[in-house]
């Protein structure tokens, strides 16, 4: 597996990470073993960029990502989040967000516990606090850089001013945001992040799995999987949504290679400043999606592909409203 370096400030990363979120939360029930051997899996095959979050579980993928690298932290960079306030004893129910110097601290002194290591490579900003200046909650996060808990700081779906004050206050070294062939709004930012020097590491590359092109009906979907309420899950959407999936399946078959694959090297594609990491409970998709990282596009299949699917034919907004007002604030 090649390597990328996001931002400024010496963050060396896989080309490619593993988004640890589904092995506990929101894509139906999980498998502990399954979801250690798959991350153990990914650091053989050379992905050592693992993505988690407080809010995952709440708490349990960060527990398990710890014992998945326990003894072998040295071969990994982790990024874990904080920023939401929840009752842990009701992960769906209501939340709020906390951005506050006070919560920083905690949530990371946390973090670090059940990741069982004494400092998190990267540390974002799960979501902006609108009622808490983000020149304090950046504050906060480089105290936590000078006293060798935090290597490099991000944030998540961030707006253009919020990331130009945030990375004024203390250097960024990346902004996680979703992108993918079917969800392209990001390429607003990337001009921004390319000027200031941030990476872009982007979540959900495969459309929350809709462009392998195996969901076609919710009914594909387990019990408790969050995209059953998801707007471009819904019936109506995905009928017309199946069809730009279709169309990214007979690119790949052409190009001999799997839908998530073409998905994912376009993604690699944009730029070298870019680190999808796609999410998978199962070793056999994360062998699958690691093969892409080495899968080169020339610039006419880069064009083909967004084509073909335009972003403005997706039908559904990406999270239900309540959620999207939490985006690039």
């Amino acid at each position: 597996m090649q390597r990328r370096t996001l931002g400024g400030q010496g963050l060396e990363v896989s080309a490619q990470g593993l988004g640890c979120m589904g092995m506990t939360y929101a894509y139906g029930s999980g498998d502990e073993q399954s979801g250690l051997a798959t991350i153990q899996r990914a650091l053989e095959l050379g992905v050592t960029f693992l993505d988690t979050a407080e809010i995952y579980g709440p708490y349990t993928n960060e527990q398990l990502v710890g014992r998945a690298v326990a003894g072998r932290r040295d071969e990994v960079e982790i990024a874990t989040k904080f920023g939401f306030s929840f009752d842990p004893d009701d992960p769906y129910g209501p939340r709020g967000l906390n951005g506050t110097p006070e919560n920083v601290r905690r949530a990371c002194e946390g973090s670090l516990e059940r990741l069982g290591t004494d400092y998190i490579d990267l540390y974002y900003q799960h979501r902006i606090d609108p009622d808490v200046p983000i020149e304090e909650t950046v504050g906060a996060m480089s105290e936590l850089v000078q006293a060798g808990k935090v290597r490099y700081i991000g944030l998540s779906e961030a707006g253009l001013d919020t990331i130009r004050r945030a990375h004024a206050t203390h250097p960024l070294s990346a902004v996680q945001s979703e992108y993918s062939l079917w969800t392209r709004d990001q390429e607003e930012v990337l001009p921004t992040l390319r000027e200031l020097g941030i990476g872009f590491v982007a979540y959900s590359p495969l459309g929350r799995g809709f462009l392998t092109g195996q969901i076609r009906s919710t009914t594909d979907l387990p019990a408790g999987d969050w995209r059953r309420t998801n707007p471009r899950f819904q019936e109506e959407a995905l009928r017309q949504n199946i069809a730009l999936a279709d169309r990214a399946r007979s690119l790949a078959e052409e190009r001999g290679v799997t839908p998530a694959q073409l998905a994912l090297a376009w993604v690699t594609a944009q730029g070298r400043d870019i680190v999808p990491i796609p999410g998978t409970k199962r070793r056999e998709r994360l062998e699958e999606n690691a093969a892409a990282a080495e899968l080169q596009l020339s610039d006419d299949d880069v064009a083909t592909l967004r084509d073909a699917i335009p972003a403005t034919a997706v039908m559904g907004t990406r999270y239900r409203d309540s959620e999207m007002g939490l985006l690039g604030r």
